[in-house]
């Protein structure tokens, strides 16, 4: 894993930009990521590539009948059952082999394709969004092929609509500023990924697989703020890596994430949080249910029924989906208690993480039980033995206390500093534009010492684990 890792970041990556760079036009261009993007996905999942360009192929074909206008619903009802049911068969099959009564469950050993989730929800909103008519049919297969498997976002999100890079596909330009921020933007992502995520992971881990007898009060807290923290940094730095590759390229990727742990509600949260997903559900789910245009039962309905498989998208287990119920029903609170309005903000604060980071230790846990008995030594765990305070000061070690100090700076906007930064931009006074030269040099130089660093930690460490790429 760390050498797959540290070859993207200095060899793959930075040959496949130099070759697009050197391609003499867009069609060529289109088809050196599209040769790369598979040969990425083959590399960590060769069998499953075909499985990939089988959902690119399916799903143009579809939208080509649909386009005709002829038994267009029965040819959509045909493509979502489709590709609901390839997404079934890999991720829960096995799950509800479980649950079924009468079922006798034997293991398959069917192995789930990294990014399934991911592409198969951008292929269903591309057919859907075809039905609609918000996009124009693409009669090129190799664009479809490329708006599928397009590796900065394939594996981990961010989840992009076709008709946000419709444009791009026929016309782009590379704009040397564009290329420089996409650079910045990812070493950005690798720093958050690389340094803090990882801090975060090993002690989220070494508690996640304690005894009971080691986990009291001061454990679970630092086992929860720790995955709390890694969940965010590593999702919100491999948006920001895909963000910023697919600048260099000319594509714009909306944002993901914007400060979710600067979040007054759990409703403000959801509308930071993973926003490619969000957005996804409101469109393609709750929209089509009705909304909350048919009463206020039926809409708390339809939010729980998005919560429900926002939790049992996440993976195959009752963890994920208690989460989301478990956001569903605070999001249900937040609208039906009036006075939670009228409290002081910093008050809606404190409420709202101890909600998210509660939250995550069952998002977190192995089993429910496990994710139970954490959060109530959050809370009630006051034991102090040789056993479990040599446990929790064990995992307080400078390099995680120097992370999650870190960690927690940059979890909201500096305010402050953001607007200084776009006042200077903003601003033509000649002494104006030289300031913003002198911070902009600095933020590239430093950028330059990250990416260093980072591949530093890289080449000397075995722990690196993207936790998106399981969903």
């Amino acid at each position: 894993m760390v050498f797959s890792s540290l070859g993207f970041v200095c060899v793959f990556f930075p040959v496949v930009f130099i070759l697009y760079c050197i391609m003499p036009g867009i069609r060529p261009k289109n088809a050196l990521l599209t040769i790369t993007s598979l040969l990425f996905y083959a590399y960590g999942e060769p069998g499953y590539v075909l499985l990939m360009v089988f959902s690119a192929g399916f799903n143009y074909i579809s939208a080509r009948i649909i386009s005709g206008g002829r038994y267009k619903k029965i040819f959509l009802f045909i493509s979502v059952s489709v590709n609901i049911s390839l997404l079934f068969f890999f991720k829960y099959l096995s799950f509800f082999m479980k649950i079924l009564p009468g079922v006798e469950y034997r293991d398959l050993g069917i192995k789930l394709p990294v990014g399934i989730s991911f592409f198969t929800f951008q292929a269903l909103s591309y057919v859907i969004d075809v039905y609609s008519g918000k996009i124009t049919v693409q009669k090129n297969f190799w664009k479809v092929l490329l708006y599928i498997s397009f590796f900065p976002q394939l594996i981990a999100g961010p989840i992009v609509k076709y008709r946000d890079i419709e444009q791009a596909m026929e016309y782009r330009n590379m704009d040397i500023k564009n290329v420089a921020y996409g650079i910045r933007r990812f070493i950005c992502g690798l720093g958050k990924k690389v340094l803090i995520a990882n801090a975060m992971g090993q002690a989220a881990d070494a508690v996640f697989s304690a005894s009971h007898a080691e986990i009291n009060i001061l454990s679970a807290w630092t086992g929860a703020i720790a995955y709390m923290l890694q969940i965010y940094y590593d999702f919100s730095g491999y948006s920001d890596m895909a963000v910023g590759l697919g600048k260099m390229y000319g594509f714009c990727f909306q944002e993901n994430f914007r400060y979710p742990y600067g979040a007054t509600s759990i409703k403000e949260f959801w509308h930071r949080w993973h926003i490619s997903l969000s957005a996804w559900f409101k469109e393609y789910l709750y929209i089509p249910l009705g909304g909350n245009r048919k009463g206020k039962i039926r809409t708390c309905i339809n939010k729980f029924i998005v919560f429900f498989c926002t939790g049992l998208w996440h993976g195959a287990d009752w963890t994920f989906i208690i989460w989301g119920l478990y956001h569903g029903m605070f999001s249900m609170l937040e609208e039906c208690i009036v006075f939670l309005q009228k409290i002081p903000k910093c008050i809606k604060y404190v409420y709202t993480m101890l909600v998210v980071c509660t939250g995550f230790v069952m998002f977190r846990a192995d089993t429910i039980s496990q994710g139970v008995y954490i959060t109530r030594q959050m809370f009630t765990g006051i034991s102090y033995t040789r056993e479990n305070i040599s446990f929790a000061v064990s995992q307080l070690t400078p390099w995680f206390i120097t992370m999650l100090f870190i960690g927690i700076i940059g979890m909201a906007p500096v305010k402050p500093v953001v607007n200084y930064i776009n006042g200077l931009n903003n601003n033509n006074t000649g002494q104006d534009r030289w300031k913003n030269t002198v911070i902009q040099i600095s933020l590239y130089i430093l950028s330059v010492l990250l990416l260093v660093f980072c591949i530093i930690r890289l080449s000397g460490g075995t722990y690196n684990p993207f936790i998106y790429f399981r969903f």
